[in-house]
């Protein structure tokens, strides 16, 4: 018997939780599912360029965790588009973290941190040490909100 999966930290929900091929109803087509930790493997390393050291560490797992993680997302994702498959993001044992948002007086330029990273020293754009947050949420000292999804396998 395998050992229970340990709970991998995400960094927010998809804004979409099902895609399919334009122009046939889903109910004419096999599904896809994607977990919530294989779409934040795929985020983190297809989508932000991160090495799968720093995207391992964001989600709290090791590194060949992560690397077997998007290893199997990625063939779901070719599987979809290949095939013309819906694919549905829902599931899987995780912890959805909030984000915090800052921006660079400087340049002008805004992005998000996932809570509990530390506070950014510079703006990643231009490097200026003038920036502040720019989400309105708790500042220094005060903690960001964990919440847990109900699936857990």
């Amino acid at each position: 018997m395998p050992r229970p999966k340990c709970c991998r930290r995400v960094g927010g929900e998809p804004p979409c939780r099902i895609f399919k091929p334009a122009g046939i109803p889903a109910r004419f087509l096999e599904e896809i599912t994607l977990t919530m930790d294989e779409f934040e493997a795929i985020r983190l390393a297809d989508f932000n360029g991160l090495y799968q050291e720093q995207a391992a560490a964001r989600m709290n797992v090791s590194r060949q965790t992560f690397g077997r993680i998007v290893e199997e997302a990625r063939k779901k994702v070719a599987r979809v588009l290949v095939e013309g498959l819906a694919l549905r993001i829902e599931g899987g044992p995780v912890d959805v973290v909030g984000e915090r948002d800052f921006s660079c007086h400087e340049c002008k330029h805004k992005w998000s941190v996932p809570c509990g990273t530390g506070r950014p020293e510079t703006c990643p754009a231009c490097r200026s040490m003038s920036i502040s947050r720019a989400d309105g949420k708790p500042g220094a000292g005060q903690r960001c909100r964990t919440e847990e999804s109900g699936d857990q396998d």
